[in-house]
């Protein structure tokens, strides 16, 4: 069939988005942005530290262990904006930051990097996405028959224990760490084992000193459920509940992000607690882009895919977990029968 040129021009494609982007300036970086935001997790950062350090042996700790969760959780989101070079130019930058924030919190900076770009290659692809390549859980009814023993069990209750196992997230993420790094699976692993063991002598070493030890364990019990929900709650409404694309299938990079990727709407303090992870799509689309740039850039990425009608999909926060939670149960339906 003869493509007339008016076809041709209207066609969507990824360098045509790219160029209204880059004419609204949405690719440059934003250091006095991201000077501020140093500034606020630092104080956040002093003031709990501060607040651990007065109170003391006492059981009110619980609600500092709170607040150092979801500062926890701020840490790792410039951890997640330093892997994806947003924050600096030069690649040197970014990791000195991504490891300073990975030891700061317990991760790995590398393991986590090279996770996370095989993620952003290639979102909710059953046989390449690492996200969603989870024992306990399936987002399919192909990846939910594959399981067994306790894990078949797991999923096909998994709707109801979804929320449940976030709060064990923190944990998988300090494991993962320790491992990759132990057996050389990150670019720098003596330094990447050398921050995470700083990291945990430190932190025992705090709440040891400061608190009984019914009270440490309480106090990182809860610190860590925080952090993982928190951390879990962030990344869920993304691709959770969006279409998984089947084993060798081949999409251009505009479709293959906006059609597995699920936009947050909220104003600045959702935005806040999400780390800019409710602008997904964009985020996708332009994993570089800083992260104060993410919303402009949204409205312009939906307006482009409204034009030439691709789905853009947008919804509120309960929403975007209801769908979540609804898929997980709809996949996992044959093993409860």
């Amino acid at each position: 069939m003869t493509v007339h040129r008016d076809d041709a021009r209207t066609a969507p494609t990824f360098a045509d988005l790219t160029d209204r982007i880059k004419a609204a300036g949405l690719l440059r970086r934003r250091p006095g942005v991201y000077a501020t935001v140093f500034a606020g997790n630092f104080l956040l950062l002093a003031a709990t530290v501060t607040a651990f350090v007065l109170l003391g042996p006492s059981w009110w700790q619980v609600l500092t262990a709170v607040a150092l969760g979801l500062v926890t959780t701020q840490l790792a989101f410039v951890g997640h904006d330093a892997g994806h070079r947003q924050i600096f130019a030069r690649r040197r930058a970014n990791d000195v930051v991504g490891h300073l924030h990975g030891a700061l919190v317990g991760m790995s900076f590398g393991a986590w990097v090279v996770k996370h770009n095989t993620h952003h290659a290639s979102p909710n692809h059953a046989d390449a996405d690492p996200d969603i390549d989870i024992p306990v859980l399936a987002f399919s009814v192909e990846q939910a028959a594959t399981r067994r023993g306790f894990a078949r069990w797991a999923v096909a209750h998994q709707a109801v224990l979804f929320l449940p196992l976030l709060l064990l997230e923190g944990w998988n993420l300090h494991l993962v760490a320790f491992q990759e790094a132990l057996h050389g699976r990150v670019p720098r692993p003596r330094l990447e084992v050398a921050l995470l063991s700083l990291h945990v002598v430190g932190y025992l070493a705090a709440v040891l000193l400061v608190l009984t030890p019914g009270q440490a364990v309480v106090f990182v019990l809860v610190h860590q459920g925080v952090w993982g929900l928190s951390m879990g709650l962030a990344f869920a409404p993304n691709h959770k509940g969006m279409p998984v694309l089947d084993p060798g299938t081949r999409l251009d990079h505009l479709h293959k992000q906006v059609l597995t990727s699920r936009d947050v709407r909220g104003g600045r303090v959702l935005g806040y607690l999400l780390g800019g992870l409710e602008h997904q799509v964009p985020h996708h689309l332009f994993p570089r882009m800083p992260r104060p740039n993410l919303g402009r850039a949204r409205v312009l990425v939906e307006a482009f895919c409204r034009e030439h009608d691709l789905p853009y999909t947008r919804t509120g926060p309960l929403d975007s977990y209801r769908q979540v939670l609804r898929h997980l149960h709809e996949v996992s339906a044959p093993l409860r029968t």
